[in-house]
């Protein structure tokens, strides 16, 4: 990751922060060349150091290359936004603002026992905040046991976390001011999402 000084975020808290807002992340394997899968990606709340989770499709082509102590990188992305120099006070470069936390890990394989675990906890992160939750155990059990044997879960173990947050940290009062309006008169986040999703279905 490229981390200019003043837009450095090294601290796990900045980190444990991104990924709680952000956890559908990139997960990078070297294959026979770079293969990556967008997935969501959890921090285990229940281990007493810093680790993660997730599964992949056996049927996926990482899963060959998925072994038990192999490095892998864990991208995560924040809220990003291009910023026009129209905005500024006097004329400059237009730039983008972002953050982003990059994790390189070592894979730990999960027992199937903590497979299952893992999908609980997992489904529990993201039903709890629906209208009418269904948890994991709700669904037919020969639909779990199908799912299973078709899934490897496991474990990421930090090496090192590296963070950005660009915000305009060497910008002026007024100009952030007006970066901040202008941001605010955007659509909602997921007016594209939905577009595609029309676009798609021909709706």
């Amino acid at each position: 990751m490229y981390q200019p000084k003043h837009y450095k975020k090294d601290d796990i808290q900045f980190a444990h922060q991104l990924i709680k807002e952000n956890p559908f992340g990139e997960f990078v394997l070297m294959g026979d060349h770079l293969l990556a899968t967008h997935i969501p990606i959890l921090i285990d709340s229940f281990s007493t150091k810093f680790r993660l989770y997730s599964h992949i499709a056996n049927h996926n082509p990482q899963y060959e290359y998925l072994k038990e102590g192999t490095e892998a990188l864990l991208i995560f992305k924040g809220a990003d936004a291009y910023i026009s120099s129209s905005w500024y006070r006097e004329k400059d470069i237009s730039t983008w603002d972002y953050s982003a936390v990059h994790i390189n890990c070592k894979i730990k394989l999960q027992t199937e026992k903590e497979l299952r675990e893992s999908l609980k906890n997992l489904v529990h992160h993201f039903e709890k905040k629906q209208d009418s939750p269904l948890e994991y155990d709700e669904i037919p059990n020969h639909i779990i046991e199908s799912h299973i044997s078709q899934i490897t879960g496991f474990w990421c173990e930090p090496q090192s976390v590296k963070g950005i947050g660009k915000w305009h940290q060497k910008s002026d009062k007024k100009d952030i001011e007006n970066i901040i309006g202008k941001l605010q008169k955007d659509a909602c986040p997921h007016t594209s999402l939905i577009k595609n999703l029309k676009d798609e279905h021909g709706l």
